[in-house]
């Protein structure tokens, strides 16, 4: 996941799925947007469980990979932290006030690879319901994941 700088936050806005592309950082295996405290988003967001895609494809190759994190979505309050957070970079491309940051703690994280031609594999450390999904422990997070799709692949 590192290695773009763009995802899908999923949340429920008015009863209804929204989706909003946000660039985003990882911190300690939890993902980290930035937004504008007003905003749609920030209010949507702050407590409620909520679904976070990125993917990198290559259209010539015919290859890609894609992973969702779902878990909880929190406010980050501590101002100690909204400032190591500040100091790492983590910022937004949207326009308006991004101050405001929203952490995201995967609880289930699914992970596919797709390369035409490729071998079938998950790439899982346990069974779960779903192809590719894994429960992972917080420590290992968003890291693991992305660890576990870039070794799998499936046809298409």
């Amino acid at each position: 996941m590192a290695s773009v700088p763009v995802g899908r936050i999923i949340y429920t806005r008015q009863a209804l799925p929204a989706v909003e592309l946000v660039n985003f950082g990882l911190d300690g295996g939890d993902i980290v947007i930035r937004t504008d405290r007003s905003g749609k988003l920030a209010a949507a967001a702050r407590g409620a469980i909520v679904a976070f895609e990125t993917d990198s494809i290559d259209p010539a190759a015919q290859a890609g990979w894609s992973v969702t994190a779902i878990g909880p979505a929190q406010e980050v309050t501590e101002p100690d932290e909204i400032a190591r957070l500040e100091q790492a970079g983590i910022s937004s491309w949207a326009p308006g006030n991004p101050a405001h940051f929203i952490r995201i703690t995967p609880g289930i994280i699914n992970g596919r690879r797709l390369a035409r031609g490729g071998t079938a594999a998950s790439g899982q450390d346990a069974p779960a319901r779903g192809h590719g999904t894994t429960r992972l422990a917080r420590a290992e997070g968003v890291h693991a994941a992305y660890a576990q799709v870039t070794n799998s692949a499936c046809n298409f």
